[in-house]
């Protein structure tokens, strides 16, 4: 069985086996729930009282994690008929998280959904991130707003703005640069394309999504309360939920931000991004 409770799960054998309440723990604190999220699953599971046994510790926990999370991710509507489009979407995250590849895997679902999309490859600081995402734009057939190597990122989203409007389009999503939650000048730098695209539209960015890689761990709530203080978020992309990543860090930065899934990716190919839903991400998880 897959997901942070298989420790417990693997160590309590028959179903009518009380809980060994100080291996729940340890899986919990191992998982990547991070500690102050575990801590209040373990007590909540504990006041359930000490005659929980193994064939419902999986289904407690769920519940446990459920308060945390929307049932289903809020989806992306264009603007209302008659309001001057399009939906902005920064792409935000550390490096290697998988952001150009989400851009891409968004940009195919709403083009499969019947709207328009342009890309913006606002990574400026790194050649193959621009080579990448004008890949995918040939192989989706979405036209990519780019520039030259090290070229003001915030400038570029202005332009790709101003063209998007031209065009009429739908949407526009600007994969931005990998950058550590860590270094100031960077995460002042999201601020920076904010103001920029709020010259031509001023209730732009209109979504912040932080692209989450779930084997990152619990320091992905410390990326979130940093990156939200940047530039506001608005939800979260799940990526590599189809290898080792637990899914625990999705509940810890709901319970200790407020900030939501919103999609999940769980592969490589244009179409491995789905609409976030709390009942199979969780039986996935859990």
């Amino acid at each position: 069985m897959a997901g942070w409770l298989k420790n417990v799960l693997g160590r309590i054998t028959g179903s009518h086996q009380a809980v060994d309440w100080e291996e729940v723990e340890a899986a919990l604190w191992q998982s990547d729930l991070g500690a102050p999220t575990a801590t209040v699953i373990l007590e909540s599971l504990r006041s359930k009282g000490l005659t929980l046994h193994s064939e419902n510790v999986l289904e407690a926990a769920r519940e446990e994690a459920a308060k945390y999370l929307p049932e289903k991710g809020e989806d992306l509507s264009p603007m209302p008929a008659g309001s001057e489009g399009p939906v902005v979407i920064l792409m935000v995250g550390v490096n290697g998280t998988g952001k150009t590849t989400s851009s891409a895997k968004l940009a195919a679902l709403l083009k499969s959904r019947g709207h328009s999309v342009l890309l913006c490859a606002a990574d400026t600081f790194r050649a193959a991130a621009v080579e990448q995402l004008k890949s995918w734009g040939e192989r989706l057939g979405i036209e990519v707003v780019s520039s030259e190597y090290g070229a003001d990122p915030a400038a570029l989203c202005h332009d790709a703005l101003a063209k998007a409007k031209r065009l009429k389009s739908d949407f526009l999503i600007c994969d931005t640069a990998g950058r550590l939650h860590t270094k100031s000048n960077l995460m002042q730098e999201l601020a920076k394309m904010k103001r920029s695209l709020g010259k031509i539209d001023p209730t732009s960015p209109h979504e912040v999504f932080l692209v989450t890689d779930t084997t990152t761990g619990s320091n992905a709530v410390v990326q979130a309360r940093e990156f939200h203080a940047a530039t506001p978020l608005t939800g979260l992309i799940l990526t590599k939920l189809d290898g080792s990543g637990k899914g625990g860090v999705a509940v810890a930065i709901a319970r200790e931000t407020g900030i939501t899934p919103r999609f999940i990716g769980t592969g490589e190919q244009a179409e491995d991004l789905a609409l976030f839903d709390r009942a199979s991400f969780l039986e996935r998880m859990l």
